[in-house]
């Protein structure tokens, strides 16, 4: 018999333990590249410059809240509206109702989607549905 097996029951079984080790080395060294390289590179991504609205010092919630949770808050809004009827949001931080609509609350002061909107969502490499619903108003790009 060769080095490459050895013999159970007088049959030839593979012995390739080196062979699986360097295969999982080299399997999770592909994996994790993008993790490492970017660690070792030290290079950080700063967040998107965005415009604010003209006009406007303050969104319905805090920026920190916004940050974090307008989704959830745009998918409650859906919900509530759609299937209770409920029309008004009042803002937990400033106390004030909103109109619960996005082409005429949101984008009210957000209107150009590509220099606001578009600019968090491809940092954050998410892809919103909005506009599966909704028509996107003209003038809205």
């Amino acid at each position: 018999m060769g080095s490459r097996g050895i013999r159970l029951r007088g049959k030839t079984v593979m012995n390739d333990k080196k062979m699986i080790a360097a295969g999982l080395v080299i399997f999770l060294v592909v994996v994790t590249y993008p993790f490492w390289s970017t660690l070792m590179a030290g290079a950080k991504v700063s967040a998107p410059e965005l415009e604010k609205p003209v006009g406007e010092t303050r969104c319905v919630e805090d920026k920190a809240f916004m940050r974090q949770n307008h989704m959830e808050m745009l998918n409650e809004w859906k919900t509530i509206s759609v299937r209770s009827g409920v029309m008004k949001y009042a803002s937990k931080a400033y106390g004030v109702e909103y109109e619960i609509s996005l082409t005429r609350t949101c984008l009210k002061c957000h209107e150009k989607k590509d220099r606001f909107c578009d600019r968090c969502h491809t940092y954050a490499n998410a892809v919103p549905t909005c506009w599966n619903c909704h028509n996107q108003p003209k003038g809205i790009d």
